[in-house]
């Protein structure tokens, strides 16, 4: 039924498949920034806590009674340690972009989004008509030039960027924070690639500008690469949590996120919190250490390299399997050129990185 589809992804180098990598293979692919995924101690301890409780799966929704202790002590730690008021924990970051995007952005209001969003994000604006409109990637000017031609409009103005965008590895523009309060616009910022790995004390964006949360900030972020578990979640004013907790689809009609999962991001969040400087010291010198070799200098964990054609991208994914690195070949239509995306993660040794980035450097 769809052969004639499969064919044509085929023939452009742009079919997928999951696939079970060798566990030899030295992992420069995953979002697992501070190699939490595979801690058998912070696992342990997250069984310790689940099994202090009566119940370990959430049973229902979270208005009905799917909502557990562990995820209200994962919000409120969550949130008291971002300096935001409340937090909300989600399924996914899928989910909890599809979440604030179709209920925030209401009949009059308007959606300023990062061309360059993420894909939930950008589902998410199918679903609003003529309500959004996309600006130049990473360009407060663009932005403010688009804010203006809104202004004599009734409604609200919604700004949606990410705090490190996650194919490119590149920051979020300080000044777009500013548009935001001298427009009186709502900030959604996505920081499921920064939360854990910029900022002195590892918490994002807002911590590496050293911005303090304002009401028309909202936060989200997930669970599953630098604090080593799944789900997502979101932080903002109580005004606004409690808006999605009645207008937000996703957290409506979705059974509650997994105690499980939400219980280890909760040890892991204390793990990272307590350890924050050595963790930033370690991301430093991988960091240096593609400097060094590559004279790239990274602000997050995410480095692309640029290359030719989606076949080179797949040779070169092989070759360096071949070697005993996996890297991710990214193509289209997750980006618009194809890369390697290479992950300098804690989780792999700085002897490794150094090994893969001089074979990434010899290569032409």
């Amino acid at each position: 039924m769809y052969r004639l589809e499969l064919e044509a992804l085929k023939r452009a180098n742009r079919f997928r498949k999951r696939e079970i990598f060798n566990s030899n293979l030295i992992d420069f692919a995953s979002n697992d920034y501070l190699g939490l995924a595979s801690s058998k101690k912070q696992f342990k301890k997250a069984i310790e806590l689940i099994s202090s409780y009566a119940t370990h799966a959430p049973k229902a929704s979270m208005l009905v009674n799917g909502y557990h202790e562990v995820h209200r002590d994962f919000e409120e730690v969550l949130a008291s340690i971002n300096g935001f008021e409340k937090g909300i924990v989600v399924g996914s970051g899928f989910l909890a972009n599809i979440a604030l995007i179709e209920s925030l952005v209401r009949k009059k209001d308007m959606l300023f989004i990062d061309e360059e969003y993420h894909a939930s994000g950008m589902i998410a604006t199918k679903l609003l008509d003529n309500r959004v409109i996309k600006f130049r990637h990473n360009s407060p000017e663009d932005l403010e030039n688009k804010l203006k031609s809104y202004r004599s409009r009734k409604g609200r103005k919604i700004i949606a960027v990410e705090g490190v965008y996650s194919m490119s590895g590149e920051l979020c523009n300080r000044d777009i924070f500013s548009l935001a309060d001298k427009h009186n616009a709502l900030l959604i910022v996505d920081e499921a690639h920064s939360s854990g790995v910029i900022g002195d004390n590892l918490l994002g964006i807002f911590d590496y500008y050293n911005i303090k949360p304002q009401l028309n900030y909202i936060k989200m972020g997930t669970l599953g690469k630098a604090y080593g578990s799944y789900g997502a979640y979101i932080l903002a004013s109580f005004e606004i949590i409690s808006f999605l907790e009645n207008r937000g689809k996703p957290i409506i009609y979705s059974t509650a996120p997994s105690i499980f999962d939400t219980a280890l991001a909760l040890v892991n969040l204390y793990r990272v919190s307590n350890s924050s400087k050595k963790y930033l010291k370690k991301i430093k010198n991988r960091q240096k250490i593609v400097k060094d070799i590559l004279e790239i200098d990274l602000k997050s964990l995410i480095l692309p390299i640029k290359v030719l054609t989606n076949e080179q991208t797949l040779e070169l994914q092989n070759m360096l399997k071949l070697d005993g690195y996996l890297v991710g070949a990214i193509r289209q239509p997750t980006v618009a050129k194809p890369i390697l995306r290479i992950i300098p993660r804690l989780g792999s040794s700085k002897s490794d990185l150094k090994s893969l980035l001089k074979i990434i450097k010899s290569h032409p």
